[in-house]
């Protein structure tokens, strides 16, 4: 039962992270301000905690589920599901701080927009993000079916 409840906290959480990266980039646009500034930091901010989560439950399903740590720990294919999580955490550092900028603007000055320049280079990496996060169903899938044991 505990393996069941792991599995479906996992695969909830994910889908959550995948919905707030999109919520995320459509706000992330020419004239982005104000309220939608605030909504923005706040996503930010859940997008953090939901992966510190997806970290946690996905510790807890390695060590405590019905797998085994060695089925995971020995298997390259985790390695590359990990290293895909890895890298979106990293590109998501950039628009983070972005955003907390912009943020701390617009308190300053109800006004403030960031420059278009800045909306599309945090909307580049958003994009990369997502076409990362696009790879860690796809190697959680072939792990799934046996690939890399």
């Amino acid at each position: 039962m505990l393996d069941l409840v792991l599995a479906v906290l996992h695969h909830l959480l994910i889908l959550s992270l995948a919905g707030l990266m999109m919520a995320g980039f459509v706000l992330v646009r020419p004239g982005v301000s104000g309220a939608s500034l605030k909504a923005l930091a706040g996503i930010d901010a859940s997008y953090g905690g939901t992966a510190t989560l997806i970290l946690v439950v996905g510790f807890c399903r390695v060590y405590l589920g019905a797998k085994g740590a060695d089925f995971y720990l020995h298997n390259p294919v985790f390695w590359a599901k990990i290293a895909a999580f890895a890298a979106v955490g990293l590109l998501s550092i950039a628009p983070t701080i972005a955003i907390l900028k912009w943020r701390k603007q617009a308190k300053a000055d109800s006004a403030f927009t960031p420059s278009d320049t800045e909306v599309a280079k945090v909307r580049k990496v958003m994009l990369a993000e997502l076409l990362v996060f696009a790879l860690i169903p796809i190697f959680a899938a072939a792990m799934a079916r046996g690939y890399g044991l």
